[in-house]
């Protein structure tokens, strides 16, 4: 079953939906609260700026240019001073994530949206609903706050693009979550770039020009029977060679990063699908059920089948409590 590179695979579980482009002029002190508890929050600042206030206690300061991304669940503020919560002001609350998603300016009293003053705050936030469990490895990667500093033509560019998507009248909503979605995908990419060594070794990996090959590879057909060999064969180098290089650039050696991989996607399809065991098996490099059941028993601790009666009980219960 062909496959995508990590990181499109990844993001395809999760996608903006109900984004909103927000131009908040407000009287110091002022606070936001961001109360959409989804699993991933982008926030661009065009002008302006505040303090990110998250409930792990990290504090971040985020400026003109900066673009946020926020991992969730948990609600966040973004203030203009840390001193702000402390008081009795009132937090302004953006939540357009919603299952009904709504969000009018006029319900916001004191926030107005537009061109109003040149000191205004101006944003651009994306709250990213998860439509599986793929994305679970990207948020692992993440620290709870990655702030990426865009250069000024790129904001610019994002301002005027969003500005035509909120003039349009049918599809306006999709075309800002797609021009969202691409953002994310450009924000993820510099901020992996700029992490070097703390970035997750898939990515590392994917930017070696010996380890690239065999990975895409890999990603491309995961169910083949790799081998460090046919790696190897792959990255146009010698097996041993192979092995060292990729062992100390990714953490781990070839076949069990390829069954970590394979395990990953594994769980997703429990998870997400009502594909049968064998389907699975095959689908992730396994000749039949019975190998396959036992590989993911060790790699996870329990079968197939009770890891998925296990999320499907996790399920039921977080739509209980909604």
């Amino acid at each position: 079953m062909p496959c995508m590179d990590p990181l499109s695979s990844l993001l395809s579980g999760i996608r903006a939906e109900g984004s909103v482009v927000c131009r908040v002029v407000l009287a110091v002190p002022w606070a936001v609260r961001f109360a959409d508890i989804a699993p991933l929050t982008m926030i661009s600042v065009l002008r302006g700026g505040g303090v990110l206030l998250l409930p792990d206690g990290t504090k971040r300061a985020i400026g003109p240019g900066h673009t946020a991304l926020v991992r969730g669940p948990g609600p966040f503020h973004l203030v203009d001073h840390p001193a702000t919560l402390d008081g009795t002001h009132t937090a302004y609350e953006i939540s357009c994530c919603t299952e009904n998603p709504e969000c009018a300016a006029e319900e916001l009293d004191g926030i107005r949206w537009g061109d109003d003053a040149e000191e205004a705050t101006a944003l651009i936030v994306g709250a990213y609903r998860a439509s599986g469990h793929r994305h679970e490895r990207l948020l692992r990667a993440l620290p709870p706050v990655a702030v990426v500093e865009e250069d000024a033509g790129v904001c610019s560019w994002l301002e005027t693009a969003a500005a035509e998507a909120a003039r349009l009248s049918a599809g306006s909503q999709a075309l800002m979550d797609r021009l969202l979605d691409w953002a994310l995908v450009c924000t993820l990419r510099s901020w992996f770039d700029r992490a070097g060594a703390d970035a997750p070794g898939w990515y590392r990996g994917l930017a070696d020009p010996v380890l690239a090959p065999a990975l895409q590879s890999f990603h491309d057909r995961p169910a083949e029977p790799w081998t460090v060999a046919s790696l190897a064969a792959r990255a146009g180098v010698s097996r041993a060679l192979f092995a060292k290089r990729f062992t100390r650039l990714m953490g781990r050696p070839p076949l069990a990063y390829v069954t970590e991989c394979r395990m990953a996607e594994a769980e997703a399809l429990l998870v997400d699908t009502d594909l049968g065991m064998a389907q699975i098996a095959r689908s992730v490099g396994y000749a039949d059920a019975f190998g396959f059941s036992a590989a993911f028993k060790r790699h996870n601790g329990r079968s197939p089948r009770a890891y998925r009666a296990a999320a499907a009980v996790t399920a039921s219960g977080s739509l209980a409590t909604r």
